[in-house]
């Protein structure tokens, strides 16, 4: 699909003062005033961004609450509950915390629902079970914020329950916890609402123990960025931090992971937490149990730890084989249900897809045809959905206009759960439509481009790829810079790479550096000699056979008539 280019628009005055009093980089001041940095305050803790920066945690309402609870139970010798998510967030969350609470020497256990037999949240199950094994303190991560039922149930066993939840509480009310933090609740004037769950849990092991913030950051990082939390604010400090700690991990998880994945001796970045560890993290919880990854990232023997990394490759290569097949067979129903014309949000439902990959699907379909997607798996009556949205539109939002057909839902602005009665998605997905209609831009529905900056080919040198580097860790937030260079000409026939790799020369006639495009390779034939184009890519270093040489990663082009 053809992409729009945004090419941001330079503010001579904030570029000219922040060049002065920082002494960088016009482009680099170009990049973070994009970015919404424009005062030399900001720019100063951008660049610094550490842990120093992070706020306290007892600036997150009922903090103060849940530490002296917590602090009680492990002085009464009471026994604590951890019930966390099963996805990479929920179990990060539960390893920290359940080995933090050891240590100061609680009595804790946890509980981790089945993502396919019990679903996602709280359940009644759960709740008869604290109450059998006599627990007096129970605490929910990454869940809660909506399970009212559950919690009213736990108080009447008396039962004091603790939420530490990131997502969107519905229509502002709150179930009666103990303690609830969520920096989403209304009442809360934290100043940054983005953190991950296991970002929230790290808060609380600050607050129970200070002196801890140099630890857990590399399994905060993963969390964090797994669960696709923009990387500015705190989360930059966080993951730029963890990613040095993972790459020089003490967790023996961690570390057998990262060596049965194929990538040991390697820089661990957040493309490769995002597209090679969390997968196979999540994979267990998606085809098995989640307690198979919980117990790799508390394991303190490498060997076992290797043991428990192989069990997740091989459920991440049968999770693979599941997508693959739900992904083809939701295809199939775009083609034939989906009017795009008529449609603004994509809706599936089909009978019996596995709905441990459900979530995966909806990313990749919403990616594909540039709408929001929600993909229902059918059995016995009832329908389990996960949605994902587009930049610029909110999906929770969405849900809750249309409430009505729901038992259940929860999420955020880009991802969402759900559950539904067959004989009403129907209904359900035309009035999503509409509301889509409503509250969307149609501009919005297009792919767009934004570019940092339009740059002859002259500007580009190692030394600006090495500051540029600087800025990072990049991500949801805080994008890898983009840039475009116009009226370049192609100076050899496209090589393909691998299955879908092209790499060719180009030139302003100044200059002459290589493009590589990944996914590309249907464009192999029109990239012919003396042809002439705009492109739109990031930088980066060709290190193959040690080369070091500067490389255009091609982010779109269009030919120049």
């Amino acid at each position: 699909m053809q992409k729009k280019w945004i090419v941001r628009e330079s503010n001579v005055e904030i570029v000219e003062g922040l060049t002065k009093t920082l002494g960088i980089d016009k482009i680099l001041v170009q990049i973070l005033a994009n970015r919404g940095i424009k005062t030399e305050s900001q720019a100063r803790r951008f660049l610094r961004s550490g842990l120093e920066d992070l706020r306290s945690p007892f600036a997150l309402k009922d903090m103060d609450k849940a530490v002296d609870r917590i602090k009680r139970a492990i002085s009464n010798r009471e026994k604590i509950l951890i019930f966390s998510d099963y996805d990479v967030d929920g179990i990060t969350s539960c390893a920290i915390l359940e080995e933090e609470l050891k240590r100061l020497d609680a009595d804790v256990g946890h509980y981790i629902p089945h993502r396919v037999k019990e679903g996602y949240g709280l359940n009644l199950g759960a709740v008869k079970l604290a109450h059998k094994q006599n627990i007096t303190l129970f605490i929910a991560l990454d869940c809660g914020i909506k399970s009212f039922k559950e919690i009213e149930s736990l108080n009447k066993h008396k039962i004091d329950v603790v939420v530490v939840d990131h997502h969107q509480p519905e229509k502002g009310r709150l179930p009666s916890a103990y303690a609830i933090i969520d920096p989403k609740r209304e009442d809360c004037s934290y100043e940054f609402k983005g953190l991950a769950a296991v970002g929230l849990v790290y808060k609380l092991i600050c607050a129970l123990e200070e002196s801890n913030r140099e630890k857990y950051l590399d399994l905060v990082c993963l969390g964090t960025i797994a669960d696709v939390m923009p990387l500015v604010d705190e989360n930059r400090i966080i993951v730029k931090r963890g990613l040095s700690s993972i790459n020089n991990t003490t967790n023996c998880g961690i570390k057998a992971l990262i060596d049965v994945s194929g990538l040991k001796d390697k820089d661990i970045n957040p493309g490769r937490v995002s597209f090679i560890l969390a997968p196979r993290i999540n994979a267990s919880g998606r085809v098995d149990t989640a307690e198979v990854s919980l117990k790799l990232l508390m394991s303190r023997n490498y060997e076992e730890a290797k043991q428990l990394a192989s069990r997740l490759n091989t459920h991440n290569r049968l999770r693979q084989k599941i997508e693959e097949g739900v992904f083809k067979e939701a295809l199939n129903l775009v083609e034939c249900k989906i009017n795009f014309k008529e449609h603004s949000i994509i809706v599936l439902a089909k009978e019996d897809w596995h709905v441990g990959v459900l979530g995966i699907v909806a990313s990749k379909i919403a990616e594909k045809y540039f709408r929001p997607t929600i993909i229902i798996s059918l059995k016995d009556g009832l329908g389990k959905g996960s949605g994902r949205s587009i930049p610029g539109f909110h999906l929770f939002d969405a849900l809750l206009a249309c409430s009505k057909h729901l038992k259940y839902f929860g999420g955020h602005s880009y991802a969402v759960g759900l559950s539904i009665e067959k004989d009403k998605v129907k209904e359900f997905a035309t009035d999503m439509n509409n509301v889509v209609k409503e509250r969307i831009d149609l501009d919005v529905l297009k792919p767009v481009l934004e570019i940092d900056a339009q740059l002859p080919l002259i500007f580009l040198n190692h030394d600006l790829i090495g500051k540029i580097q600087d800025l990072g860790p990049f991500g949801i937030g805080n994008p890898r810079p983009v840039f475009c260079s116009h009226n370049l000409t192609i100076k050899s026939p496209a090589a393909i790479l691998g299955r879908d790799t092209i790499k060719f020369w180009v030139t302003d006639e100044e200059r002459t550096y290589e493009a590589i495009g990944f996914g590309l390779k249907d464009m192999a034939p029109y990239i012919v000699p003396f042809k002439r184009i705009d492109l739109a890519y990031s930088l980066t270093l060709d290190n193959w056979q040690d080369a070091n040489s500067i490389l255009l990663e091609i982010k779109d082009l269009k030919f120049v008539s």
